[in-house]
């Protein structure tokens, strides 16, 4: 196992360890101690699954101690211990943090579950038809959490795993940051390492579904996306790519390892083909029963391992031994990724024990299939359950086989962010839903839009031929959604591509509770289903049916303060800050909200290619209002030939996008091809405007328009690419767009939204009609117009929609 390398450093600073007999607390930082108690006085000192490295910098503390107590202190934390068996009265811990008026405290309890936690995630979302239990992250609101350690699987150092020592042992970590819950994560990150880098091709669409396809079945099908413009990345083959049920398979259950050459005749060929439309290829595989011998690897395995094939006995499933590891990933596995698979989908489903105690099966497949996938210098994926605290290290997480109920998308937006307070940043869903429940087109519709606004979007259904995803299977109007966001989600890759660095090397999960930014606020973990996306965005997915008379669904949402006014990225509707209100959307939008000074890269492809290749043109999304800046990150190992064309010998492929508020001037430091950018909610063009490519004005070579309403309200220049290639060879360019001193969004007269809202309405046209005489009434100040949508003695769900868009923008009350 010398191949497999793993960087650990997992013991602390000699200056940060107290220790005695039985007890040793190891101060890693001034907010996060370890604590262990051992009846024998041996300690653990290998790095665990959820610790890594212990190898921190020693804090400022402060250790007290007499015969019968010990008090450890820093500025964030009081630890008293009474040197017996850690218990809730002997080891208790007090925070300076503010965030009680008694004062929080903490006490050392032998199930850390009873603790006030924010929660983080669970193993997998199996048959779960809504909510399940979540285990515990490093936040709470009581400004503290504790996360037990005891019974973790460890790494030997030698490139393998052991288990526990048995026993009454307690290995234990307190994390004391009060509400600075990003600091916290931090923390973990730095115990526990960081988030890896995620190939850039992982962020765009995947196909899967649990069916039996015929090689050219699946290539016909892939063409057929291509066909209708619905791009792909990954191609994922469910179970039936091996031999299953078969007269030559001698044992029961999902295992197998040699493709079923009756619908596979040529797997060779079905990897190039699928390679050849850009397509990522991930073959799913079901480990516990074992190599048998009609597989097509079983008498080299059987070599190398020594194993007796003369009575032709299946070779076991043993993780716990490091040869059968090394065979079964460098000859079983290697085999077959040199056929047609590119990273793995580890479907274990067989618990959590092996024959050596304390060694999790799931745990050692994702550590060692993920360094495995490293080996030949590629950035490493895998595609498997969660197995624990420090399984953030293994993306991309598989939830499980969802039931498809609007109870169980319900709940995905809440399980997806609160999993990143233990860290775990790339969750994948069965998005629409994989089996059980009822057909039900608008639920997929909604499940797509969130899919589209989470970590991983892979569409999955099972073998029925009633449940399969693909778009045009549905009804028309959700066709046209699904399709668009399908889109949307390929536009979106350079933003995402940019946010993934940000993950792997700022500590900042893609998705993240509203309270993450917002920990004083009681209204921020009122909304457990809104989340940030990517940082610029609040996303506040629609999760449940829309109303059938109005055609709308409808969310509640918090709009936090920001020092200014947020914009919602569909609508370009302007909302102003720190207010609750319920938004309603039709079945083609979703509140997507932007903060001022936020911009967001976008492909300007209305339908990209498959394999989410960098750009050939960019759409940059600006809302005006404060400073902003923006970084567009790409690959040059996923250009396209023109990206390839345009992009600087000197390797750099970051641009960089300013806007200076106060001089109005949006400046893109960028390399060559065409960019536009669409200011949301300016619907005038600034008196004076200018644009510089380089110093040279080209305001009359760009092209500038303005889009409204049913378009998304906007400002839009656009910079061909032939004014950025003037420029000088082989160096960026420099875009800038003066827009006058201060811009500011404009104020939108919503009247004609609210007459197409008014139009679809299945109800009395005499609704219709006392409903747009408030509208059209330009007389009545806002209270007035308030006063008659609530007199006029209708649902509310008629007079809701409307006003969420007279009170959006107060600055526009008077229209």
């Amino acid at each position: 196992m010398k191949n497999y390398h793993f960087e650990s450093h997992p013991l602390p600073n000699p200056e940060s360890v107290i220790s005695g007999d039985n007890y040793r607390f190891t101060v890693l930082t001034d907010r996060l101690i370890r604590y262990e108690w051992s009846p024998d006085g041996k300690f653990e000192d290998r790095a665990s699954t959820f610790a890594i490295n212990r190898s921190f910098p020693t804090p400022k503390f402060h250790k007290v101690e007499q015969d019968d107590q010990i008090d450890i202190i820093t500025d964030h934390f009081h630890i008293t211990y009474d040197k017996k068996r850690f218990s809730p009265s002997g080891l208790l811990a007090s925070f300076s943090a503010k965030i009680t008026l008694w004062g929080a405290q903490w006490r050392y309890e032998d199930n850390p579950g009873s603790l006030p936690n924010l929660g983080g995630t669970a193993r997998t979302l199996d048959e779960c038809d809504g909510p399940c239990k979540l285990g515990d992250g490093v936040l709470s609101r009581s400004g503290y959490a504790a996360i037990d350690d005891s019974k973790s699987m460890l790494f030997d150092g030698k490139g393998f795993v052991a288990g526990r020592e048995l026993g009454d042992r307690i290995d234990g970590y307190l994390f004391a940051h009060g509400h600075d819950y990003k600091a916290a994560i931090k923390d973990l990150y730095a115990l526990s390492g960081k988030q890896p880098l995620l190939p850039r091709w992982a962020l765009g669409n995947w196909w899967s579904r649990y069916y039996r396809y015929e090689q050219q079945e699946y290539i016909d099908l892939m063409d057929e996306f291509r066909g209708k413009d619905i791009p792909l990345s990954v191609a994922v083959i469910d179970m039936d790519w091996h031999l299953v049920d078969d007269d030559r398979v001698p044992h029961a259950g999902w295992t197998g390892y040699t493709w079923d050459d009756k619908i596979f005749p040529d797997p060779k060929k079905f990897g190039k083909d699928l390679h050849d439309r850009n397509l990522k290829i991930t073959l799913n595989d079901h480990p516990h029963s074992g190599i048998h011998h009609h597989e097509d690897s079983y008498e080299e395995m059987a070599k190398f391992l020594g194993h007796d094939t003369s009575q032709k006995h299946p070779i076991q499933f043993d993780p716990t031994s490091p040869k059968f590891i090394e065979a079964y990933l460098s000859i079983l596995h290697r085999n077959l990724e040199k056929t047609a698979c590119d990273f793995w989908w580890i479907d274990w489903q067989q618990g959590a024990h092996t024959k050596i105690p304390g060694i999790d099966p799931l745990w050692l497949l994702n550590h060692f299939h993920f360094l495995d996938n490293a080996l030949d210098g590629k950035r490493p994926l895998i595609f498997s359950r969660y197995a624990g605290p420090g399984s953030h290290r293994y993306p991309v997480g598989f939830s499980g086989d969802t039931v498809t109920t609007w109870a169980s998308l319900k709940f995905q937006p809440e399980f997806t962010a609160t999993a990143s307070n233990i860290g775990y940043g790339w969750w994948s869903h069965d998005i629409g839903g994989h089996m059980l429940g009822t057909r039900d087109d608008e639920l997929v519709t909604r499940w797509v839009q969130f899919g589209v606004f989470s970590p991983i979007m892979r569409l999955h259904s099972s073998n029925s031929q009633w449940t399969s995803k693909e778009p045009w299977k549905y009804r028309k109007e959700s066709e046209i959604v699904i399709r668009n966001f399908m889109r949307l989600r390929h536009r979106m890759i350079p933003f995402l591509y940019t946010r993934n660095v940000i993950c792997a090397t700022q500590d900042e999960p893609l998705v993240q509770p509203m309270y993450w930014s917002f920990p004083a606020r009681d209204e921020a973990y009122s909304v457990p289903n809104q989340y940030f996306f990517g940082g610029d965005l609040i996303v506040a997915p629609i999760v449940t049916p829309r109303d059938k008379r109005t055609n709308l669904g409808s969310v509640k949402v918090w709009v936090p303060p920001s020092s200014g006014r947020w914009v919602d990225i569909f609508t370009g509707t302007v909302y102003d800050e720190d207010r609750e209100l319920n938004m309603y959307r039709p079945l083609h939008e979703i509140p997507v909200l932007a903060h001022e000074g936020s911009i967001i890269p976008l492909d300007a492809a209305a339908a990209p290619d498959n394999g989410g290749k960098n750009p050939d043109a960019f759409e940059i999304l600006v809302v005006v209002g404060r400073d902003g800046q923006s970084s567009v990150l790409e690959d040059p190992q996923d250009d396209s030939n023109d990206a390839e064309r345009a992009a600087p010998s000197s390797g750099e492929r970051g641009s960089l996008i300013q806007l200076d508020q106060q001089k109005g001037v949006l400046t893109a430091h960028v390399t060559g091809r065409t960019w536009s950018f669409r200011f949301l909610a300016v619907t005038e063009v600034p008196k004076g405007l200018q644009v510089e490519v380089d110093g040279k004005d080209i305001t009359k070579e760009a092209e500038v328009t303005v889009e409204k309403f049913p378009n998304v309200p906007s400002l839009v220049v656009h910079v061909p690419a032939s004014c950025t290639t003037q420029s000088a060879h082989d160096k960026k360019c420099q875009i800038q767009i003066s827009l006058g001193p201060d811009p500011q969004l404009s104020v939108l007269d919503h009247k004609e939204r609210i007459a197409r809202l008014l139009l679809d309405w299945q109800t009395d046209f005499d609704i219709k009609d006392r409903v747009w005489s408030v509208v059209s009434d330009r007389k009545s100040g806002i209270n007035v117009k308030i006063g008659k949508l609530m007199s006029l003695s209708v649902d509310e769900r008629f007079t809701e929609p409307v006003a969420e868009l007279i009170l959006s923008d107060h600055r526009g009350m008077h229209l």
